[in-house]
């Protein structure tokens, strides 16, 4: 019987430990991202914010991962936001799929600065105006990249970057 109790503890708990490791990887991918690209001057000015509106876990492991760290001479910081009202101009935008970007995607630009990198995890996030959005293609991690939604903000994005993608919108 207790056998039983495990199998099924663990059948219940793989989800989540799973969805755990997506969470470690899509935050890794989001501050490499930021090596990538070829950030505009107005973006280089101040501390260099990493914004995550709609998931407090990828906020924290962001945070983690970046804590006491630089770009170029900025200092990394991280802001969550709860809801699209409280975004503000920031260098990078990571949206959560809870955050439901395509139906909050004009709001969202209109808060931004003109040259912000927004990431999304959304099917159909690109045509919303996201330059890079994740994924799950045959139970793998992988990341879209649009060029012009990029360009349009200033951004111009590596051949490296371009070459790890699994699709590319010019």
């Amino acid at each position: 019987m207790r056998k039983i109790y495990l199998i099924l503890a663990l059948f219940l708990l793989v989800p989540f430990m799973l969805e755990g490791q997506v969470e470690k990887y899509k935050a890794v991918f989001t501050l490499n991202f930021i090596r990538y690209i070829g950030w505009p001057d107005d973006a280089r000015q101040g501390d260099f914010v990493i914004g995550v509106l709609g998931d407090p876990g990828i906020a924290r492991r962001i945070q983690e991962q970046s804590a006491g760290k630089k770009f170029g001479f900025q200092d990394v910081v991280v802001k969550e936001y709860r809801s699209a009202d409280e975004v503000e101009n920031c260098q990078v935008l990571y949206v959560s799929s809870r955050a439901h970007f395509s139906r909050i995607a004009a709001q969202i630009n209109q808060k931004l600065g003109s040259s912000s990198l927004i990431v999304a995890e959304e099917e159909g996030a690109t045509d919303h105006g996201a330059m890079i959005n994740f994924v799950i293609r045959d139970e793998v991690l992988k990341f879209e990249i649009h060029k012009g939604n990029a360009s349009q903000k200033g951004l111009q994005i590596s051949s490296r970057l371009e070459n790890m993608s699994s699709a590319i919108v010019l």
